[in-house]
């Protein structure tokens, strides 16, 4: 009976990770019955849409109550802007949509940010009330909701999954979904639910109605990237996190400044190797279940220039903010009032978050200098509007990320990179350059930047990333004998870190190959190599089980 309990109770210790032998058996009792009801297309729609309700229940608690309702209140508006399609009525139940979606995403995840930057710019004392725990407590019982505003597992995710879903139905993209469990198996579905990729209803929905096919290509596909996802979370990831990143960044100053260098360029294959493992077993698992899931990865890594690296890295995230936020606000095309507005306010936003009155100078300065040149040079029209929204679609990219003041600076130095990118393509003389030498040199170029401003999307304290600099800089000891004690106390560490930036950059075609030489072996010889390379990941590193990184966005 406790264990029965014990699977039908949200635990936070016991919940259904990829890297969790429990999710496995509940994935393994999920397929047993797909396999029964498969054909009957309403009904797997059902039964998916509770097993990933169930799914997220496991993750995140009672947060499946709100899910549910957001569930409801969209598809209600879905079919609602369908209905009303061209008139007054069809535009304020999208607007409703979209700001009752926001307003939950600004509410769970922005509250205490918000508040503790108001509090700080007018020496107040605002405490932020969960009221929804108020209420649910009184409803369900005292104890039953932590007061505390906690910020539900995926909540961006799926909120980016409802209002590209009610925006496509406004564009006439796609239909509003006929029935509720169809929309609501396409947002629950649990291999992206909590941490992507992004998927589109165009994309999605049509797939729900097609039958279900695996071919024994597309199956041993599909094993391989799940072996491959466990791979990077397990080893690459939560391995040298645990006994290598973590420690130097915790403690910097107990290292020579050069380990603090390293550790951030392990970072960045860490972060890396966490989030493409989930998409990757995401995907390989819902290629098992008869869906397809779009790549969200494109060997980030081998990118040349920071445009190469966003058109790679996140990729559904970054398809997302160029059709819903970028080119709504003009693109590279024309300026819109929303340009104007979306401008002013990620101003007043920095100045509230910072208090630096040296803002509104250097931005009046920009001002004069931006109208003249708006008067006297035609062509700079375009480049300002095609400039100022990348810098908006960048930073409000960085804030999803999260409630921080360093997002909001990690995003507006990559948007500030890309707009410095597009006017040195135009002269640079190695842009065409098919030496490898050149190609080498603008992956290094490219993996660096990168890395240097990962310091802020990994440090969360404001202060935090100037202090870590001043100390690899101050204390940048590079004899033999430093490194050979560093070698020495971090040597399999290193090698992994090697092994796994070697592996990145190896040729497209030789890692298809490899996967295609796996497909032709027998089922049987398969499955007990999966089997066995999973034990051994497991074996290796039982001890260094991390959450997933993006489970936070």
């Amino acid at each position: 009976m406790n264990r029965i309990h014990e699977i039908f109770s949200w635990q936070q210790q016991e919940s259904l990770l990829f890297t969790r032998l429990d999710f496995w058996l509940f994935f393994l009792a999920v397929m047993a019955v797909f396999a029964l009801i498969h054909k009957r297309y309403l009904m797997r729609s059902i039964f998916l849409t509770a097993v990933s309700l169930f799914f997220y229940f496991k993750t995140s608690g009672n947060f499946v109550l709100l899910l549910a309702f957001m569930l409801l209140f969209n598809y209600l508006i879905g079919r609602g802007v369908q209905a009303k399609e061209g008139l007054k009525s069809g535009k304020f139940m999208l607007i409703l949509g979209l700001v009752v979606n926001l307003l939950g995403l600004f509410y769970f995840k922005y509250a205490y940010f918000f508040t503790d930057a108001f509090n700080a710019q007018f020496g107040t004392d605002y405490n932020v009330a969960n009221q929804f725990a108020v209420i649910g407590n009184e409803w369900f019982g005292k104890g039953s909701f932590v007061d505390k505003i906690l910020v539900p597992i995926g909540v961006s995710f799926f909120t980016f999954h409802n209002i590209s879903y009610l925006v496509d139905i406004s564009r006439k993209e796609i239909p509003a979904a006929k029935n509720f469990f169809d929309y609501a198996f396409y947002v629950t579905y649990f291999p992206h639910l909590i941490a992507g990729p992004i998927v589109r209803a165009r994309d999605f929905i049509p797939q729900i109605h097609q039958p279900y096919q695996l071919s024994k290509y597309e199956f041993s596909w599909a094993l391989w990237m799940i072996g491959k996802g466990l791979l990077k979370k397990l080893v690459f990831a939560d391995y040298i996190a645990v006994h290598f990143i973590d420690k130097v960044l915790d403690s910097p100053g107990a290292y020579p400044g050069f380990v603090g260098l390293i550790a951030m360029f392990a970072y960045s294959l860490q972060i890396y190797a966490d989030f493409s493992g989930y998409t990757d077993m995401a995907i390989g698992v819902s290629k098992l279940m008869g869906f397809n899931l779009l790549e969200n990865f494109n060997s980030p890594y081998k990118s040349v220039s920071v445009a190469d690296f966003w058109r790679r890295w996140h990729k559904s995230l970054g398809s997302w903010l160029r059709d819903y936020l970028y080119i709504p606000l003009g693109g590279n095309q024309k300026g819109t009032w929303g340009t104007t507005i979306m401008t002013a306010v990620i101003l007043g936003f920095l100045y509230f978050i910072t208090g630096w009155v040296e803002l509104w100078y250097t931005y009046g300065i920009l001002l004069v200098v931006y109208l003249l040149l708006w008067q006297f040079w035609k062509a700079f029209r375009t480049f300002a509007v095609r400039d100022l929204n990348l810098l908006i679609t960048m930073i409000v990219g960085g804030l999803w990320h999260g409630a921080s003041q360093n997002f909001v600076i990690w995003g507006a130095m990559n948007g500030a990179a890309l707009v410095l990118y597009n006017y040195w393509k135009r002269i640079s003389p190695y842009e065409k350059s098919n030496s490898w030498v050149i190609r080498v040199w603008r992956i290094t170029l490219t993996l660096t930047f990168i890395t240097f401003t990962r310091i802020w999307f990994r440090l969360p304290e404001p202060e935090q990333p100037l202090q870590f600099l001043t100390i690899i800089t101050s204390q940048f000891d590079w004899s033999v004998a430093i490194w050979w004690k560093v070698w020495n106390n971090f040597q399999l560490v290193f090698w992994l870190i090697i092994l796994g930036f070697v592996s990145h950059w190896l040729p497209q075609k030789w890692k298809d190959q490899t996967v295609l030489f796996f497909s032709k072996w027998p089922m049987p010889l398969q499955a007990l190599t999966f089997a066995f390379a999973v034990f051994i990941m497991y074996q290796a590193v039982s001890d260094t089980f991390k959450a997933f990184v993006y489970f936070q966005f």
